[in-house]
């Protein structure tokens, strides 16, 4: 009798992939997704508490090896929050694209489905926190609850521009994605020149300089 080996967590996900790619469905059980690749199904539930778990940590996964290879890059250290998330959105482009197949049928699966939001709930958990954290400034509004609602406007919309640059690379069939790229950097672009505000802050310290000095000469 065959000794069963131990997996590893990398493992686990890396056969419970093969699977869906090869069968276009998640395994049936547990029990014999754990037998076909010979290991106790005990030792799958170490790792996971179903199939959804994993499907959520894959994305998930996605997330944090983007943003572990950019923290390793010297560069990225000094950058603007600008380009920060411009780096960010190709690096994860870049591990979607290397796992497209997967990624594809995922999406395409769920797309209509209240399902598939909750399987993007951890992805979308890291990212709007990585978003609150870039440093992105806004309005200078001395009430905690105008700030409040302003960064969960800022999250939600950032997530919401994510979801949409996923569905069009879903949808790219230009040679190596470089529609996606370009899009990126429009929207990535776009946003930001959007929410420059130097100009809006230069307004509002003429308007006060001139209210001001009537007043004065009043």
């Amino acid at each position: 009798m065959a000794k069963k080996k131990v997996p590893f967590k990398y493992d686990i996900v890396s056969s419970f992939m093969d699977y869906v790619l090869e069968h276009g469905e998640n395994p049936k059980t547990v029990y014999a997704f754990a037998k076909a690749n010979q290991f106790d199904e005990a030792q799958f539930y170490e790792h996971f508490a179903s199939f959804e778990a994993i499907e959520k940590g894959i994305f998930e996964a996605f997330f944090t090896n983007s943003i572990d290879a950019l923290n390793k890059n010297e560069d990225y250290q000094i950058f603007d929050a600008r380009n920060k998330l411009l780096s960010f959105y190709y690096t994860f482009f870049e591990n979607l694209t290397a796992n497209r197949s997967y990624v594809k049928h995922v999406l395409d699966t769920y797309k209509n489905n209240l399902k598939g939001l909750k399987m993007l709930s951890g992805l979308k958990h890291h990212f709007t926190k990585y978003i609150g954290e870039l440093g992105i400034q806004m309005l200078d509004i001395k009430q905690e609850q105008f700030e409040k609602i302003e960064q969960k406007a800022l999250k939600e919309s950032a997530w919401l521009q994510l979801l949409l640059t996923m569905t069009f690379w879903l949808e790219d069939t230009s040679a190596s994605f470089e529609k996606t790229d370009i899009f990126i950097e429009k929207s990535v672009n776009t946003t930001f020149d959007v929410l420059d505000i130097a100009p809006i802050k230069s307004v509002l310290d003429l308007g006060k300089f001139l209210f001001k000095e009537k007043f004065q000469m009043n």
